[in-house]
């Protein structure tokens, strides 16, 4: 096992037992450090979200990006039948908020772009009549 899997396994571990420790309860990171550097940030952050997913959810999850989405091998895997999968699927996409991955532009965003000529006067009305 090379330095970098025992980091990982560690990892895992601290995660499951913080996990455990938590049952699910919210928490709140007030402090990240960069691991081999000597940086610390400290604030108020949320996890990711799937972070906040209880740990078997969060096995689950992982086990069927590694199948690549196959949920053949997820029956195969866990010893389930197709619609207990998909049902399982289901129960955890809809704890999941979904995440915009391209956000309406603000009116001052929109403004910014006509008056920096990244869109003409009619893309910019099109914008702006769609904040409506």
């Amino acid at each position: 096992m090379s330095a970098g899997q025992r980091g990982n396994s560690s990892a895992a571990r601290d995660w499951q037992e913080l996990t455990r420790l938590t049952q699910g309860l919210p928490i709140a990171v007030e402090r990240v450090r960069l691991r081999d550097k000597d940086i610390a940030i400290e604030g108020n952050f949320e996890l990711p979200q799937l972070a906040r997913l209880d740990l078997e959810d969060q096995i689950f999850v992982v086990a069927f990006v590694r199948s690549h989405g196959s949920i053949k091998e997820m029956e195969r895997v866990f010893g389930v039948s197709y619609p207990t999968v998909k049902s399982r699927l289901s129960r955890i996409a809809d704890s999941l908020d979904f995440v915009e991955t391209n956000p309406t532009p603000s009116r001052a965003e929109i403004l910014e772009r006509l008056q920096q000529g990244e869109i003409s006067a009619e893309e910019a009305i099109r914008g702006l009549e769609a904040l409506k």
